[in-house]
């Protein structure tokens, strides 16, 4: 079976961290796939938080530089989000996605609420 799970959302006040983690499994081999966390706020568009490629490289969203750091552990087959320095405005759903070719796969999410 084919999966993304998310864990590690949480509350926490404004300027705490947080480590989100996403364990795949299935066909899902997160050194060869492209992957990404993404997120949604209420009323909002999904948005494009972090990525890193097979490769390695990464990106993140002008928003987060500096605050959130994504990486992958292959021999977990797991990707983390540290956030550092949280805002009131990164509360939202985060959810964890894997590229590969035409195969595009979502977990199911998880809450992330910052207080202020």
């Amino acid at each position: 079976q084919v999966q993304l799970v998310e864990s590690g959302g949480g509350l926490v006040q404004s300027g705490g961290s947080l480590r989100l983690s996403c364990a795949a499994s299935g066909s899902i081999i997160v050194k060869i796939y492209d992957m990404g966390w993404y997120r949604q706020a209420p009323g909002k568009q999904r948005e494009l938080v972090a990525a890193i490629t097979s490769g390695g490289s990464t990106n993140y969203a002008d928003s987060v530089k500096g605050r959130f750091t994504i990486s992958r552990d292959n021999a977990k087959n797991a990707v983390y989000l540290q956030m550092r320095s949280l805002k009131p405005e990164d509360t939202a759903v985060y959810y964890c996605n894997a590229v590969r070719a035409w195969y595009n796969y979502w977990g199911q999410g998880t809450q992330v609420n910052v207080s202020s």
